[in-house]
């Protein structure tokens, strides 16, 4: 499975440079980032391209900070795509939890990062139905 790096942040000026200037310390390249507001708390979700790392400078520096495991699923970016997948959860009765995406290249390629509570077998029945699950090739984009 993939790694997405969860980080609380502050909600505060500067929080957000702060964990960039750690990860630009550490010569860790973020792919993605998403921010979630949770009042005084924000929570920085991001797919870097050292997950161990970016955790272990990040929980150095004094920043409370996790990997998830999520499924990284690459579309082709075009009409219909999420539809496709979107069918394949629900026809699967696998709820999601949490999820974004972003695209690679503009007309070809996108990934959905998606959290499941209870995937079973979805990566097989993703497979199955064509899709590619990302795992260490997401950090080589």
């Amino acid at each position: 499975m993939a790694k997405e790096v969860n980080i609380f942040v502050e909600n505060r000026l500067g929080r957000l440079q702060s964990v960039a200037a750690i990860l630009a310390d550490n010569e860790i390249n973020v792919r993605t980032m998403t921010l979630q507001d949770r009042g005084e708390f924000g929570l920085m979700k991001l797919i870097v391209d050292k997950p161990e790392k970016a955790d272990l400078a990040l929980k150095d520096k004094g920043f409370a900070s996790a990997i998830k495991d999520i499924l990284a699923i690459l579309l082709e970016d075009k009409p219909g795509s999420f539809n496709k997948l979107m069918l394949t959860f629900e026809n699967s009765k696998i709820n999601i939890l949490d999820a974004y995406g972003f695209v690679i290249e503009s007309n070809k390629q996108a990934v959905f990062c998606v959290e499941v509570k209870e995937p079973g077998n979805i990566k097989q029945i993703l497979q199955q139905e064509g899709f590619k699950i990302l795992e260490e090739e997401l950090y080589e984009f």
